[in-house]
């Protein structure tokens, strides 16, 4: 009776082993493809009309080349008078400005030209396979008028492949293969978010770089925002790992219920 039976236990097995190995794998995939796009988050609200920090976040999809250049490029039918990126280690930032068809009004002062692009290359080994890294922005003022910005993004790899990402969302379709980075904006508050008006003394120093009263009004959420985008990074990664371990589990536990029953 034993020896009969012995097949039909060992398909039993393969079975389990088999449904836990699918398991397994798909949670592999779907924790890999959560970190796969180039993205774009704020650190705390993207408020209309205020000022804002965010983090383009850059994961390096491939296993024998590394990430050397970024270029994120800024929409011009919605201008922003001062894009300002913090400095990374490693990586040297140029800040590329074009001239505008219609000046942008700003605290009272017209502005002729708006920052279109803003390309990081690397110093040294860049970012390298299975690691990600953030480039932290400065924005504002951001549009009153539009409810997100996409910011188109060319990822380059040191093996001289280019990465367009530069296809947008359309409603009720699936999600491109290359989708742009969106800054989503949440609705106007009563401070815009540090977007009053400054002095007259950092209206002046603007054509410098606007960083005193820039840096000032951004800054608020900064730390708060810092940590809220660390720990969803973290949770991400936490349920990922429980994910793999439950499916490994479950292969593991099909393999031995099929030998004993075999035994």
């Amino acid at each position: 009776m034993s020896v009969s039976r012995t097949p039909a236990r060992r398909a039993s097995a393969t079975r389990a082993a088999l449904a836990g190995g699918i398991a397994l794998s798909s949670v592999v995939l779907l924790s890999g493809t959560a970190f796969a796009h180039v993205s774009v988050q704020p650190q705390g609200e993207a408020a209309k009309g205020g000022y804002a920090t965010v983090n383009i976040k850059v994961p390096n999809e491939r296993d024998n080349a590394s990430t050397v250049k970024l270029e994120v490029n800024f929409p011009l039918d919605h201008p922003l008078a001062s894009v300002m990126p913090q400095p990374v280690p490693g990586w040297k930032a140029e800040v590329t400005k074009s001239k505008l068809d219609k000046p942008l009004e700003l605290h009272g002062r017209k502005i002729n030209e708006a920052v279109s692009k803003v390309t990081w290359t690397a110093d040294g080994s860049g970012i390298e396979p299975g690691f990600f890294q953030t480039f932290p922005l400065s924005l504002g003022q951001l549009p009153e008028d539009a409810d997100q910005l996409v910011l188109k993004s060319i990822q380059t790899y040191s093996n001289k492949e280019v990465v367009r990402w530069i296809e947008e969302q359309k409603e009720g379709a699936e999600e491109p293969q290359n989708p742009a980075p969106v800054l989503k904006l949440s609705a106007a508050s009563d401070d815009h978010h540090g977007g009053a008006a400054p002095s007259a003394t950092a209206t002046a120093s603007a054509s410098t770089g606007e960083k005193s009263g820039h840096d000032d009004k951004a800054g608020d959420h900064e730390e708060k925002a810092a940590a809220a985008s660390s720990s969803s990074d973290t949770t991400a990664r936490i349920l990922g790992v429980v994910g793999i371990l439950v499916g490994v589990a479950g292969v593991a536990f099909g393999v031995l219920a099929g030998r004993r029953r075999s035994a």
